[in-house]
């Protein structure tokens, strides 16, 4: 799909659909809303008068203007609240808009950019938003079906233009859009990776995904296998792997390289490409969902593909640990004591609890890197969904300045976090009698003990830790994020290494 900015005035264009927008409890259209009104002889105020459209945030009214109109549909889509309108708005109502267009069997449609007007929204800004609610709206998964349904005989949208009326900010919104379209694509192909059956997205598999993105987008790739990691005294990582035929990949990416002597931030994403539990067995019911265990893995791959498109200045590095947890003759067991990268000792009191053990040594090998700063992102702990449920991830850092910048970007973006503690005495749960911690710490705080477990492998560097448990997959249907994988992470971060270079943004 295309988006194309041009400028003019949209009651002039030949289309067959514009789409323009109004504030709830507006009874009196303005700026091109107003224009296209005073075209169709005042038809918008009229249904405003009517009560059948009020300007809910996402509520849409289709009209039909007739033969003396250029354009045959004109589609008002609601704002909401005008002292609520912010850049999350935009993404929805782009995306009401798109997905009404595709529900008509429109293929190509015109739009003026909302919030640049009345709502004071950064023209850029508004742009790239609309951009990637509009992109986003319209993902769906149907690689591997044979069979069609109503969503697939629906025409997909091939175009759509972007109308802006002052030719001074033509240039301005060409820029937010393209950028908008470069975020959106590693969203929507961080989605298919985190649909995608494990059968046909184990660790190589995902390294090949990591080796292709990387050649492509200009970045560096590396894959550390079994033999190396053996070397390099990664034994949590392989000891969740060894209950599985299929090897485990460390994937290491880079951004600016050849900038040795800049610390670079350094991205760690837990790559679990299918959880059983191992021998501490999850339930059969819904255990298919466990295919997405590797989403922060996946999102750290996409958020290197976007800000390498976006030519970001900071160098950054991206680590994948990659495995599977199965039980098998050859799986660890409760019990077991493994050694990790940096030498400290775990012992294994749940097999369910790998995450942190893979991460443990990811982490480890992050600090060789001297970083600025080390942010991961993992389906850690179903206590952070208990905690939080599908709305925010939990965030722990032992950095205020970097959990400052990442609440900053969180606000622009609305991939929401939320900050818990790391107090000491949660420290006393994971601490074992025969080894220097243990993997779990019981059922009280849970996601919490995980996080205390891996600040112990990151020593003194700025570290923040997302548990996205609640958030990489969403079982609702909603403007830009159809059910399944939503891709949480890529936005976020992109948003945050775009600023990184700048001061922090104060709190709103």
């Amino acid at each position: 799909m295309k988006i194309e900015v041009r400028q003019g005035a949209i009651q002039d264009l030949e289309a067959a659909l514009i789409v323009v927008n109004l504030f709830e409890g507006v009874t009196e259209p303005r700026g091109a809303t107003h224009a296209v009104d005073q075209a169709l002889a005042g038809r918008i105020g009229e249904v405003l008068s009517w009560g059948d459209f009020r300007g809910k945030l996402n509520e849409t009214a289709l009209l039909y203007p007739g033969a003396d109109f250029p354009a045959k549909r004109v589609l008002i889509v609601g704002l909401g609240k005008q002292e609520e309108f912010d850049l999350d708005k935009v993404r929805q109502v782009s995306a009401t808009a798109a997905r009404k267009a595709r529900s008509i069997g429109v293929t190509e449609y015109a739009t003026i950019v909302h919030g640049a007007g009345a709502a004071g929204l950064d023209a850029a800004e508004a742009a790239q938003a609309l951009a990637e609610g509009t992109l986003l709206s319209q993902y769906r998964f149907t690689q591997h079906r044979t069979e069609t349904d109503t969503l697939d005989e629906e025409k997909q949208l091939d175009t759509v233009h972007v109308l802006v009326f002052s030719a001074e900010l033509v240039e301005t919104i060409e820029h937010g859009v393209r950028v908008g379209e470069a975020i959106a694509a590693a969203v929507n192909w961080v989605r298919d990776l985190v649909n995608q059956p494990a059968n046909y997205a184990t660790p190589s598999i995902l390294a090949e995904e990591a080796r292709r993105m990387a050649e492509a987008a200009g970045l560096s790739f590396q894959a550390i296998g079994p033999a190396e990691m053996r070397q390099l005294g990664m034994g949590a990582l392989l000891g969740v792997a060894q209950g599985s035929v299929q090897e485990p990949r460390l994937i290491i990416l880079e951004h600016n390289p050849g900038r040795r002597e800049d610390p670079p931030v350094v991205l760690v994403g837990k790559g679990i490409t299918f959880d059983s539990g191992g021998i501490s067995l999850k339930r059969s019911e819904n255990m298919e969902a466990m295919k997405g265990d590797m989403a922060g893995a996946a999102a750290v791959m996409g958020a290197m593909r976007a800000i390498s498109t976006l030519c970001i200045s900071q160098r950054v590095v991206g680590l994948m640990p990659a495995t599977e947890n199965l039980p098998s003759g050859s799986a660890y067991k409760p019990g077991d004591v493994v050694k990790t990268i940096i030498g400290k000792t775990i012992e294994v009191t749940n097999t369910d609890a790998e995450g942190r053990l893979v991460l443990a040594d990811a982490l480890g090998y992050a600090q060789r890197y001297e970083p600025a700063a080390v942010i991961d992102l993992a389906t850690l702990t179903g206590a952070c969904v208990v905690a939080l449920g599908q709305v925010a991830a939990g965030l722990f850092s032992t950095d205020d300045d970097l959990v400052a910048r990442i609440e900053a970007a969180s606000r622009v973006t609305a991939e929401k976090v939320w900050r818990m503690p790391l107090w000491p005495e949660y420290g006393e749960q994971i601490k074992s009698e025969v080894a220097d911690m243990k993997n779990t710490g019981g059922r009280p705080a849970g996601a919490i003990t995980a996080a205390m477990l891996l600040r112990k492998f990151v020593g003194d560097l700025p570290w923040a830790h997302l548990d996205i448990a609640g958030v990489s997959g969403s079982d609702k249907d909603r403007p830009y994020q159809p059910k399944g994988a939503t891709g949480y992470g890529v936005r976020l971060l992109v948003e945050m290494l775009r600023s990184f270079d700048t001061p922090i943004p104060a709190a709103i």
